[in-house]
């Protein structure tokens, strides 16, 4: 029973994104971390995250048992109840959203409410089921947690807050797309309107070499707006391209499904070391202090 109630929240997702909000909560405090602080931004954003991720559970459960990939999660909610799932989100949203309240910022608990109604309102009840343009609209609530961990030091929407959004909006687009072309069937059977379902996987791939482009260039642009060092601009630009490289030419040399697994790994390995780097090799300088200066 504990292991469903675990299971539910989607662990792997939490685990990621507590990754990308730790990484811009030290960006932003330069190493300077607050034990309260911290530790509020922690439990709020796995709360908040895990409250969400029940309520997609919960929703998509005529979706899910389509999915080959996904079938697993009707047994969770039969041995729980969906009564007792909505409670237990309910919960886990209600702290979280405290916990940001309380003892981070208030500009934190914003961008936790954005995350959170655009997944779970936006994303999941409509565009998710009817548009095209579904993948974008989750994008949003996606990158809200870097920016949850950002905010929560000064509590500003500063430059470098744009940019981060920015920056995991961006790249959840070529993500989400070599999912879906790896799991194509899954997608299809559920009738899933996202872009390689919809235009092809041929459409699709020169979308994500725009957007795989983009992002490089925005994780660049810390460095240029003095937020970053040369560590970080150096290994970033090399796995951004890199990822590049393979979504252009190993199209053309792998089928679809081995290639769109390569290039969601590699898009694993851009995220995550780009917040690995953000979280050890953040500039001292204030880069405010910098532009008035100049």
């Amino acid at each position: 029973m504990l292991r469903s109630y675990l299971l539910i929240t989607k662990p792997g997702i939490i685990f990621g994104n507590l990754i990308t909000a730790v990484a811009g909560y030290v960006l932003a405090a330069k190493g300077d971390i607050d034990l309260v602080t911290f530790t509020a931004m922690i439990v709020g954003t796995v709360c908040i995250i895990a409250s969400g991720c029940v309520f997609n559970n919960v929703i998509d459960r005529d979706i899910d048992q389509l999915m080959s990939r996904t079938k697993y999660r009707k047994s969770l909610l039969e041995s729980i109840s969906v009564t007792k799932a909505l409670v237990y989100a309910t919960l886990l949203g209600c702290i979280g959203f405290a916990s940001l309240a309380l003892y981070a910022s208030m500009m934190s608990f914003y961008f936790g409410v954005l995350g959170f109604v655009v997944y779970v309102g936006l994303y999941t009840l409509y565009y998710k089921r009817k548009s095209i343009y579904g993948t974008f609209v989750g994008s949003i609530s996606g990158a809200c947690p870097p920016v949850m961990g950002y905010c929560a030091v000064n509590g500003q929407f500063d430059i470098g807050a744009v940019v981060i959004l920015a920056i995991f909006c961006i790249w959840q687009i070529p993500h989400s797309y070599a999912i879906a072309i790896y799991r194509f069937k899954d997608y299809k059977d559920a009738n899933i309107p996202v872009l390689p379902i919809v235009s092809g996987v041929e459409v699709a791939r020169k979308h994500m070499i725009g957007f795989i482009l983009a992002f490089t260039v925005l994780a660049l642009s810390l460095f240029t707006l003095n937020y970053v060092g040369t560590l970080f601009a150096s290994l970033t630009l090399v796995i951004g391209l890199i990822w590049l490289l393979s979504t252009i030419f190993d199209f053309h040399r792998m089928d679809n499904h081995t290639w769109a697994k390569r290039v969601f790994i590699l898009s694993l390995v851009a995220i995550t070391s780009m917040s690995v780097l953000m979280s050890v090799d953040f500039a001292h300088i204030d880069p405010t202090a910098y532009v008035t200066a100049r």
